[in-house]
C-alpha cells in the first residue's frame, strides 16, 4: 500500500483528488454510505480520510424523573469502513487516531489493528472536547497534544512500544498526516503560539499537513509561504469545503473559526433559496480549485460529510 507521500510525489500534471468522509450514526447501514461515495470513485482518489470519533455524555431520563448521564460513541466503525473501502474500492484509506478519548494504550492497539490490515497512513489529532463539556481534557493515561501521539507513532515505526522494547517486536510503517490551521486554531493564545504547536509536529514526525477549512486562499498562500520560510518543506494539502446552505454560513464560521469574505458572504445573504446558495457554493469552489492549482497545490481534499452531490459538481469542472 503505497503513503500519501508517495501519492503526491507520483502526482504528474494536476493534484491528486482526496476526500474526507465520516462513519454513519451508529446502526446505520455501511452500504449507504459506500453507494453515497461510490461516484466520487470515477476521479479515483488515491486516499480516502475515515474520521474517528470520541465519546459523548448524554442526558438521559429515569424512571423516578431523574436523569443521569450516560457515555455513548455516536460514530463508531472507523476500523472497518477503512477496511471495506480498501476492499471494495481498492482505495487507500487514512484512519483518523485522536488524542482525545483514548489512553496511549488504547491508541496503541488501534495501531496495531492497522498495522495487521496493512494500513500504511494515518492521521494524527488532538481531536475535540467531549460533548456536552466546553474544554478538552485528556484521559488520565492519554496524551494531550497531538504532537506526543505523533511521537507514540513515530516510536512504533521504531520498533519502540509503550511497555516492550526487544528487537523481536515488528516495526510499523506508518505515513504520518497532521493538522494545519491557516486562520489559526481556535485555542490557540496567538498566531505565534500556534505556528510553534505545528513546528512541533513535523518535528515530532509529521510527514504532510492538510488544512482546516478555508474560503479565502489568501490565507493558505500566506500560511505556506510562511512555512516555507521557517523550514516546513512537508506538502501541505488544502482542506475545501463547499457551502450547500444558506444557514453554514453563519454555522462554519463559529463551528471552525474561521472567516468568510465579504463578497461571498453578501451572495449568499441574498441568495433566494439553499438551492440558489448551493450554486454560489459550489461556483465559489471551483474558483478556488482553480486558484489552487495555479498555485501548485499536491492535492485539493474535500471535506465531504460522506455525500458526492456538490463535491463531484466542483469536480467535474476541475478533474
Amino acid at each position: 500500500m503505497p503513503k500519501v507521500t508517495e501519492h503526491l510525489a507520483n502526482a504528474k500534471d494536476k493534484p491528486v483528488f482526496s476526500i474526507e468522509i465520516i462513519p454513519p450514526a451508529k446502526g446505520g447501514k455501511i452500504d449507504e454510505l459506500l453507494h453515497d461515495i461510490s461516484p466520487m470513485m470515477e476521479l479515483k482518489p488515491p486516499f480516502i480520510d475515515v474520521t474517528y470519533h470520541r465519546e459523548e455524555y448524554i442526558s438521559v431520563k429515569k424512571e423516578d424523573g431523574t436523569s443521569k448521564e450516560i457515555k455513548t460513541r455516536k460514530r463508531p466503525g472507523t476500523v472497518g469502513i477503512c477496511s471495506a473501502i480498501m476492499h471494495k474500492f481498492d482505495v487507500d484509506p487514512v484512519p483518523h487516531v485522536l488524542c482525545g478519548g483514548f489512553t496511549k494504550d488504547e491508541n496503541e492497539d488501534l495501531l496495531i489493528d492497522l498495522n495487521y490490515l496493512g494500513i500504511k497512513n494515518v492521521m494524527a489529532l488532538r481531536g475535540d472536547h467531549a460533548k456536552p463539556f466546553q474544554t478538552f481534557k485528556p484521559k488520565a493515561d492519554g496524551h494531550a497534544y497531538a504532537a506526543e501521539l505523533i511521537t507514540q507513532i513515530k516510536d512504533m515505526n521504531n520498533g519502540k512500544y509503550l511497555h516492550d522494547e526487544t528487537e523481536y517486536l515488528s516495526k510499523s510503517d506508518f505515513c504520518i498526516g497532521a493538522a494545519a490551521y491557516p486562520e489559526k486554531h481556535f485555542e490557540a493564545e496567538s498566531e505565534a503560539i500556534d505556528f510553534e504547536h505545528l513546528k512541533t509536529k513535523v518535528k515530532a514526525g509529521a510527514e504532510y499537513l492538510v488544512t482546516q477549512m478555508f474560503f479565502d486562499n489568501q490565507k493558505y498562500f500566506d500560511f505556506v509561504k510562511k512555512c516555507r520560510e521557517n523550514g516546513l518543506d512537508i506538502p501541505i494539502i488544502p482542506g475545501l469545503k463547499i457551502l450547500s446552505t444558506k444557514k453554514q454560513l453563519s454555522i462554519l464560521p463559529k463551528l471552525f473559526y474561521l472567516e468568510m469574505p465579504l463578497d461571498f458572504r453578501n451572495a449568499i445573504e441574498e441568495a433566494n433559496d439553499d438551492k440558489a446558495a448551493r450554486q454560489i457554493g459550489i461556483e465559489w469552489c471551483i474558483t478556488q480549485c482553480k486558484e489552487l492549482m495555479d498555485f501548485g497545490v499536491p492535492a485539493l481534499h474535500f471535506y465531504t460529510m460522506s455525500k458526492s452531490t456538490t463535491t463531484m459538481a466542483v469536480a467535474k469542472h476541475i478533474f
